[in-house]
C-alpha cells in the first residue's frame, strides 16, 4: 500500500487522543504516525501511557478524544476488519500447552479458515524462519523462555500481517537470549516489510530494532524522537550519544543536542 509517488503511507494514525480512567489522565492529546514498512519503538517511564496506546492500537480500548486510525479503521469500532492484518506479540508467549510448537504456530491461521494443509506447512517455514524447524513437535514445556518467544513470534508471523506489535516481548529473557532474538526479529520484519510497533523500557531494544523512537512522558506525549538509519547503527559513539538522549528524556531531563541524528518535536 503506496502512494502513487511510491511514499510510504501511515498504517497507524493518532490524531489529538487522550483517554482518561477515571480522575487519571493516561494520554494526553498524542499526535502520532507509523507508515509502512516502519519499525517504531515506544520507550518511556512505568506510567508514560505505553501500554494503553497498544490498547488502543489492539482495540481493547477506545478514546475518549481524538482519531485512531490502524490501516484505515477504528480498532475499537471495526476489529474484525483487521482479522488477519494485525498480530500480537506479548510480554508471556502465552503459548497453549497441550499443542506442541507447530500447532501453536498454525492456530491463527486456522482461525482465518485456512486449509489444514496450508497451515501446517506455513508454521512449518516460519519455524524454520525462527531457527525452531527441529522443534516442530516439541511441546511449550519441554522449550526454554527464548525457544518459547520464538515460537510466539513465529505465530504471529505466520499469517502474514500489515502490522505486528510486541507488547515487552523480549523482556523476559536474559540478556544474551534477548539480543540474539531481537536482532533475528528485526532481521525478519525489514526482509519481509513488515510494520511494527513495540513497546519495550530496555533503550538497547529500541536502539537495536527501530528504525524511530518515541519517548513518551507521562500522560503519554513525545518528548523526545529519533530516527535511526543503518549507518548510525555502525557509529559506537553515534549509538552512544543516541542512547544517553533517551536516557535523559526517559529520566524526565532535557534531551541533549544532537547533530549526529535528526530529532523531531
Amino acid at each position: 500500500m503506496t502512494t502513487t509517488m511510491n511514499t510510504p503511507v501511515p498504517i497507524i494514525e493518532l490524531r489529538d487522543v487522550s483517554k482518561r480512567f477515571g480522575s487519571h489522565t493516561a494520554i494526553d492529546h498524542l499526535s502520532m504516525v507509523v507508515r509502512e514498512a516502519e519499525t517504531v519503538a515506544l520507550l518511556g517511564q512505568t506510567g508514560a501511557g505505553k501500554s494503553t496506546v497498544m490498547s488502543l492500537l489492539m482495540g481493547t480500548s477506545s478514546a475518549d478524544e481524538g482519531s485512531v486510525q490502524v490501516a484505515g479503521v477504528d480498532p475499537a469500532v471495526d476489529f474484525t476488519a483487521l482479522r488477519g492484518k494485525l498480530s500480537v506479540s506479548f510480554q508471556t508467549d502465552r503459548l497453549l500447552p497441550w499443542r506442541t510448537a507447530r500447532e501453536n504456530v498454525e492456530l491463527g491461521l486456522l482461525l482465518l479458515k485456512r486449509p489444514k494443509a496450508e497451515a501446517r506447512q506455513r508454521a512449518q517455514e516460519w519455524l524454520e524462519r525462527v531457527k525452531l524447524g527441529d522443534a516442530a513437535h516439541k511441546y511449550p514445556s519441554e522449550l526454554s523462555g527464548g525457544m518459547r518467544q520464538r515460537v510466539s513470534l513465529a505465530r504471529a508471523l505466520a499469517v502474514d500481517p500489515a502490522l505486528v506489535l510486541l507488547d515487552e516481548s523480549f523482556s523476559q529473557l536474559d540478556h544474551v537470549t534477548s539480543q540474539t532474538l531481537r536482532r533475528d526479529f528485526a532481521e525478519i520484519v525489514r526482509e519481509q516489510r513488515k510494520t511494527c510497533v513495540f513497546v519495550t523500557h530496555r533503550i538497547e531494544d529500541a536502539l537495536e530494532i527501530a528504525d524511530r523512537i518515541l519517548v513518551l512522558a507521562a500522560p503519554a506525549r513525545v518528548c523526545l524522537e529519533l530516527a535511526i538509519g543503518a549507518e548510525q547503527r555502525q557509529d559506537a559513539e553515534c549509538m552512544a550519544h543516541m542512547h544517553r538522549q533517551v536516557e535523559r528524556a526517559i529520566g524526565g531531563e532535557a534531551p541533549l543536542a544532537s547533530p549526529i541524528s535528526p530529532t523531531h518535536h
